[in-house]
């Protein structure tokens, strides 16, 4: 290849084989496998190729869009090996690993709220369209009213499935964000193969499966999956083929795409895993074989901080916690099941250090045999170098906090506040061993899963 843009496209088709389809057959098309590892990969480099061409854009320019994180990514990609100067406007519920791959790649990112909707100035597309207006020699590339989206998929997407499939294919499963998938997808079938079913994967929150469906439109709500659903109809959709449409909730979407990597060996995102949940739905109801296919979006690398890590799923309270009734429920990273980072206190500052890092934590427990003996927070560590010249190579017990705040497992959960209130954390105990901290944090989270 001359260069990485080469391979964008081309992206294998895999049969799910261990994951119940009912009587159809299903097919996941993995875009996960392009470059910057994602479908919008191909409409990054579509969308700036078709400026080029139209003299939209020249050398200097800079190039502005709104992105709930892959369309960024393709942009971003294709703007680093063309040499264009890039601003991004995403929404603040990204994963923390797209902003650090965007930042990597030279793009300049402003955060935005995901809270407020179209009309809303920090909606991040008004705010895009502004910040474009306000920039000298930009271009607002807009995913969402710009042809070459579709045209990417019409293309090249649409191609590859009616060949990999041999024309077999007799549905198509996408989620909707720009649209662009769904809409050159359906230009192509219906020319091709016009009989194929297209089947809206939407996340519980989104207008649009109401839409497809005819249903009034509800009040937007909010939904963690990123990259698909909308408040609003993206002026480039077409539904036309598009006969069903399922509403997944966030729950089920990041179970999903946690299934498909247990059973199948596919790393994919959280979108990813509300198509392939809707895919499944669509398959189990048939009562004739057919060929569906869907898509595995993105890499689930892009994701390893927030669905695929027990602890998140645990706070966000998607993943069921075994309940007691006591202050064990509030307890996030529990002793007993091996899931506490913790010290020695013949452990070093520097090791410390690196652990409170690592894990993104500020205060460390300190055990000997079992028993809580102290604490170590980034206080302790601050106030002792201040004090005192180190290498860091100095024992933690020399440092440590002695003087704890303890509870038993079964006092009341009142008791915590005042604890928290001062600036500590609570430590709980059960008949003297540990069970674990509870911070503010725990605390809020808690509160937020019982009004769930």
């Amino acid at each position: 290849m001359n260069n990485i843009l080469d391979l964008i496209g081309n992206t294998p088709l895999v049969k799910v084989n261990n994951i119940d389809t009912g009587k159809s057959k299903l097919y996941l098309k993995l875009e996960s496998q392009n470059p910057g590892g994602s479908i919008k990969d191909r409409i990054g480099l579509s969308m700036i190729i078709d400026a080029e061409k139209k003299g939209l854009i020249n050398p200097e320019s800079t190039l502005i869009e709104a992105t709930a994180g892959n369309t960024g990514l393709g942009i971003a990609l294709v703007a680093a090996l063309k040499g264009y100067k890039l601003i991004l406007v995403i929404p603040d519920k990204m994963s923390q690993e797209k902003v650090l791959h965007l930042r990597a790649m030279g793009a300049k990112i402003l955060m935005t709220r995901s809270d407020v909707e179209k009309g809303h100035p920090e909606y991040y597309q008004d705010l895009a369209e502004r910040i474009q207006r306000e920039t000298p020699n930009s271009y607002y590339i807009n995913q969402f009213n710009n042809p070459a989206n579709p045209l990417a998929h019409e293309t090249t997407t649409g191609p590859e499935i009616f060949e990999q499939t041999k024309g077999e294919v007799d549905a198509i499963v996408c989620g909707v964000g720009s649209s662009g998938t769904m809409t050159g997808l359906t230009h192509y079938f219906q020319k091709v193969k016009p009989s194929v079913e297209f089947v809206l994967a939407d996340p519980i929150g989104s207008i649009l499966a109401d839409y497809v469906m005819g249903r009034p439109l509800p009040k937007p709500g909010s939904w963690v999956v990123e990259g698909i659903g909308e408040d609003f109809v993206p002026p480039i959709a077409d539904f036309s083929m598009t006969k069903k449409a399922y509403s997944i909730s966030d729950k089920e979407s990041l179970e999903t795409a946690r299934l498909v990597l247990e059973k199948e060996g596919i790393l994919a995102g959280s979108s990813s895993g509300t198509l392939i949940a809707a895919a499944l739905k669509y398959c189990r109801e048939q009562t004739t074989e057919k060929t569906v296919v869907t898509f595995v979006c993105d890499t689930g690398n892009k994701y390893l901080s927030k669905m695929f890590n027990q602890f998140w799923m645990q706070d966000m309270g998607f993943v069921d916690r075994e309940k007691f009734g006591d202050l064990r429920d509030l307890i996030s990273r529990r002793h007993d099941k091996g899931e506490t980072i913790y010290l020695s206190p013949n452990d070093t500052l520097t090791t410390a250090l690196n652990r409170m890092k690592i894990h993104d934590i500020s205060q460390l427990p300190v055990l000997e045999n079992n028993k809580i003996i102290g604490i170590l927070d980034e206080y302790d560590i601050m106030h002792y170098i201040n004090q005192k010249q180190t290498t860091f190579s100095d024992k933690v017990k020399s440092v440590m906090t002695t003087e704890l705040t303890t509870l038993s497992y079964n006092e009341p959960i009142e008791k915590i506040f005042p604890i928290l209130e001062e600036g500590k954390v609570a430590i709980v105990l059960k008949e003297g061993a540990f069970l674990g901290l509870i911070t503010k944090i725990d605390y809020i989270n808690h509160v937020r899963r019982m009004s769930l």
